[in-house]
């Protein structure tokens, strides 16, 4: 009888312990905190404010560069591959910036609020003055100098090396935001961002091989 009733006693208990632990391995939906919660459509969390805060510098940056081809003699691949650079992330950066409105988060200063003030022959390093350059694949004002400085027969090599490099970081930052964010939508351009800039790491090491 004894180890009839303790068999019962330690199958009670187990059963105890997968209830609990289930428990806690599903969170909660209703913690906007909860690394587990499932995306939402309307709800965001500190990363999702982060991702749009941090990536929006990031872009504007890249955007920059992007400005630095112009009137640069440059293989027509490379033009072609500046421009789909712009195309894509100007409108991220609106995208980026509307969420933050929405959401009542301050629109973080970016280099490209310096450098098209209207001052023409800047030093484009002195428009990142105060900006964070912490980010993966944020470039330095130093570099950016260097770039801009570059001789003709120097700087698209430099370019798509530093562009690859500015990529990468941000397919970084993409990527761990889809374990992170919350807003279903930042989690949806996340990846978005990823699958686009990795081709366009591709495209621009053939680039670079050719």
């Amino acid at each position: 009888m004894r180890n009839l009733l303790d068999v019962r006693a330690l199958g009670a208990a187990a059963l105890t312990l997968a209830v609990a632990y289930g428990a806690v391995g599903c969170g909660s939906d209703d913690d906007p905190t909860s690394t587990a919660a499932a995306p939402s459509a309307t709800e965001h969390n500190d990363a999702d404010v982060a991702f749009a805060s941090d990536m929006l510098q990031h872009h504007a940056q890249a955007l920059s560069m992007v400005d630095l081809t112009l009137d640069r003699p440059l293989d027509p691949e490379v033009v072609e591959l500046a421009e789909q650079v712009r195309s894509a992330q100007g409108p991220e950066i609106e995208t980026f910036t509307d969420w933050l409105t929405e959401w009542g988060e301050p629109i973080p200063e970016t280099m490209r609020d310096h450098s098209n003030a209207g001052h023409g022959g800047h030093d484009v390093g002195d428009s990142m003055e105060g900006m964070d350059t912490d980010m993966p694949g944020m470039m330095s004002a130093e570099d950016m100098t260097g770039l801009q400085q570059a001789e003709d027969a120097d700087f698209q090599a430099m370019w798509l090396e530093m562009m690859i490099e500015h990529h990468e970081g941000a397919v970084e930052m993409a990527e761990a935001h889809t374990d992170e964010g919350r807003y279903a939508p930042a989690i949806e351009l996340a990846r978005d961002i990823a699958e686009g800039q990795t081709a366009e790491i591709a495209e621009m090491q053939r680039l670079l091989d050719s």
